[in-house]
């Protein structure tokens, strides 16, 4: 049996790797992607789908490591108050920013709405802030299950890492079990949302 001290170790190293694994820029490309095939959509579109989720998480990539190498963030988690705002805040802004231009280039409606609702969960996260550090790891995963429906086995999976990222969140002290709980509850109503306005 492992000294405690081990055990401790080993459930750190788990819930980082899970942290990572669910991290947003990850899971929401292959959700992107496997809603979109799902639904039989052109390859063009799934090909345009999967671009913009990628030049997103890569933006967001690139502009987290300038702010830390410029030492206005400590690390690119951004887990300064000041720092996620800041953060927040510029990402809010670039996914209504890539949810308009898809929209003025004619793609389709469920690609634009998808951006859009990410989009809303940073706004709701922001405008939550002053009483709560709202999970946007568990928020995006809950988030990226919903979008599968009606693929029951993907959601499944998806769901499961959700719930598996919203632990690591806890053991790693990032957030409290409301903060969690919020947050996978805002994805689940983000879905929820974009299945009926969609019209899925």
């Amino acid at each position: 049996m492992l000294p405690d001290r081990r055990i401790g170790r080993a459930r750190a190293a788990t819930a980082r790797a899970l942290s990572i694994l669910g991290h947003p820029a990850l899971v929401m490309p292959v959700a992107v992607v496997l809603s979109s095939v799902s639904r039989g959509a052109p390859a063009e579109v799934t090909r345009v789908a999967l671009a913009a989720a990628l030049i997103v998480a890569a933006i967001v990539a690139v502009y987290s490591l300038l702010q830390v190498r410029a030492a206005r963030w400590s690390h690119v988690d951004a887990s300064a108050p000041a720092e996620r705002v800041h953060l927040n805040r510029f990402l809010a802004a670039l996914l209504l920013t890539a949810a308009a231009l898809l929209w003025i280039a004619g793609q389709p409606a469920a690609l634009v709405a998808g951006l859009g609702w990410s989009a809303a969960i940073v706004i709701v996260a922001l405008a939550a802030r002053r009483w709560m550090k709202l999970s946007l790891h568990s928020a995006f995963g809950a988030y990226a299950a919903g979008l599968l429906w009606p693929l029951l086995l993907a959601m499944a999976v998806l769901a499961s890492l959700a719930a598996a990222v919203a632990w690591s969140r806890l053991q790693l002290g990032r957030h409290t079990t409301a903060e969690v709980a919020a947050g996978l509850g805002l994805g689940v109503m983000a879905g929820a949302a974009f299945h009926l306005l969609a019209g899925y």
